[in-house]
């Protein structure tokens, strides 16, 4: 396992470990400062709910929830030709659930947000969409709109979560689509030779409800946090939810070790690509789990950052107008599939 001076720090001094990692690079657990609000009201229609499931609109939802001003959602298509910003959903675009108001005139001022939060693997039928969209909206750090599943912000609370004395299990998955052609199913497969793992989700019959989901978690020591597809900057809820809310040490497998260091929480997570093989990998976990200072330094973190998750659509887009003043206002995607796909 390789490890850094930062690692080391950690269990040094807290406030060594922060200023350890400010210094390596600065950008990365700062929180950014938010642009300059708009200077009018930014109207934002929904031209499709994702998934099918809808949030109440009614009223000034951005100021009310999230303290966003000038900032009004709406998902009625009536207000098409007034709107500033319209935001679609690739899933219902792919799936034919939904389609582009082509035949309507687009007042020339107004924005199309191309919106997805599936690794590229999952955005088919992108080459109709080349010369549409202004804007992409989406888990990568490089889109417009940046909109994570989670992030580690400053703020944190040693108190909030302590890593449990006793646990159960020595590791734990939740997977409801398996693929036997996927990199976790590989690494699971051949993981599970040398340690015990229980899995839970729909693949294995066994459907944990959200309410049950952290709590059987936090019994093992461990989490898989395997991306369903390596892409870059594609870090979902698996670790975010699943791993750090649950208090547990999340096993990553996903993009690069530096994207990881670049937006989890530092010194919180086992990355299987340190690991030549699976024996290893499954040979540190044991080591870890059985010498308790090793495995509280992954619990360091919790002193200086706290975990932030986006689980609300209505959340999501009024993050359109915090970015709204920086946007650039004349881009247009010639070859939205490049982009997705790069």
């Amino acid at each position: 396992m390789k490890r850094s001076g930062c690692r080391a720090l950690l269990v040094l001094s807290s406030l060594s470990a922060l200023l350890c990692y400010i210094f390596f690079d600065p950008t990365l657990y700062l929180q950014d400062p938010q642009p300059a609000a708009p200077q009018r009201n930014i109207s934002i229609l929904l031209w499709r709910w994702p998934f099918g499931r809808s949030y109440r609109l009614d009223g000034d939802k951005c100021l009310e929830m999230y303290n966003i001003r000038r900032c009004f959602l709406t998902d009625n298509i009536s207000t098409f030709s007034t709107a500033d910003v319209v935001v679609f959903h690739h899933q219902e675009l792919k799936e034919g659930l939904s389609a582009l108001p082509l035949h309507l005139d687009r007042p020339a001022s107004q924005h199309w947000v191309w919106l997805s939060m599936e690794p590229p693997v999952n955005n088919a039928n992108l080459t109709p969409l080349s010369g549409i969209f202004n804007w992409t909206m989406s888990y990568r750090r490089d889109a417009d709109i940046y909109i994570p599943y989670g992030k580690a912000v400053l703020g944190g609370d040693a108190q909030s979560i302590q890593a449990a004395p006793n646990h159960s299990c020595l590791v734990s998955w939740v997977v409801s689509r398996f693929r036997p052609q996927q990199a976790r199913a590989a690494v699971y497969q051949s993981l599970k030779k040398y340690i015990p793992i229980q899995v839970y989700g729909k693949w294995n019959k066994k459907p944990l409800s959200d309410k049950k989901l952290l709590p059987t978690i936090a019994k093992c020591e461990f989490y898989l946090s395997f991306e369903n597809s390596e892409a870059k900057d594609y870090i979902s809820e698996k670790l975010w939810r699943n791993a750090l809310q649950a208090g547990v040490v999340p096993v990553v497998l996903g993009p690069s070790r530096a994207t990881y260091e670049a937006m989890a929480p530092p010194g919180s997570f086992i990355h299987v690509d340190d690991f030549k093989n699976t024996a290893d990998l499954a040979a540190y976990l044991k080591q870890v789990a059985a010498d308790r200072q090793a495995y509280e330094e992954f619990f360091q973190w919790h002193h200086t950052h706290r975990i932030k998750t986006f689980t609300d659509w209505r959340e999501r887009l009024c993050q359109i107008c915090v970015h709204f003043p920086r946007l650039a206002a004349s881009r247009v995607y010639q070859d939205l599939e490049s982009w997705v796909h790069s």
